[in-house]
């Protein structure tokens, strides 16, 4: 488990573009530094949540905790904002046949190496799904798979997930791991992705002013 999570955590911040995770005795510390979202805790422990909670003040901080909602809730201020259950999946990696992607839709490939992007555009060039991948310590962390909600039912979220498969294999990941929502366990458990554990977030919420 620990290994999962500390390289979905320093897979997340290659995708996202911050700094380079900070190992804390709980867990991990992110400094994010966008609005909303300052910094990000992720704690490997439900059991730690509470103690970290009362001694964060500061709006715009966010905490990812392995463990229940219900664990969760339990144990942080009142004034901590819960999200709706997550969860950590995994899933070992094999040389499989390309898939091409459903007709009339094409796809590309966008990025380095360390980060890349898998588009799908309709036929008139609009983009119809997205995922990426980002290599992390030998392991590949999947982010930001999103179908167009007029594109969807249509293979495009499978065909994605496949492509980012052969971008992680051609890479050297020999796995993947990923924070899936409620609504996306569904696909990737039918992919043949396993549920580590679940994930829930807490935050204080910023202010916003006019």
């Amino acid at each position: 488990m620990a290994g999962l999570i500390k390289a979905w955590v320093h897979g997340w911040a290659l995708s996202r573009g911050v700094g380079v995770p900070v190992a804390e005795p709980d867990g991990y510390r992110l400094d994010v530094g966008r609005p909303g979202h300052r910094v990000r805790y992720v704690l490997s422990d439900s059991s730690a949540a509470g103690h970290r909670a009362r001694a964060l003040t500061e709006p715009g901080t966010w905490l990812k905790v392995s463990g229940s909602r219900e664990e969760v809730a339990e144990s942080v201020p009142s004034n901590w904002s819960l999200g709706p259950p997550e969860y950590l999946m995994s899933v070992p990696l094999t040389v499989r046949p390309a898939m091409p992607a459903p007709e009339p839709y094409r796809a590309e490939l966008v990025g380095d190496g360390v980060v890349t992007d898998v588009v799908v555009r309709a036929p008139d060039g609009s983009r119809a799904a997205t995922g990426r991948v980002a290599i992390a310590g030998g392991t590949a962390v999947v982010d930001q798979v999103v179908t167009e909600p007029e594109h969807q039912r249509r293979g495009l979220g499978r065909f994605v997930m496949r492509r980012l498969d052969e971008v992680a294999v051609a890479a050297g990941a020999e796995r993947a791991v990923l924070v899936a929502t409620e609504e996306g366990r569904a696909l990737y458990l039918a992919l043949g992705w396993t549920v580590a554990t679940e994930i829930t977030a807490a935050h204080l919420p910023e202010l916003k002013t006019t």
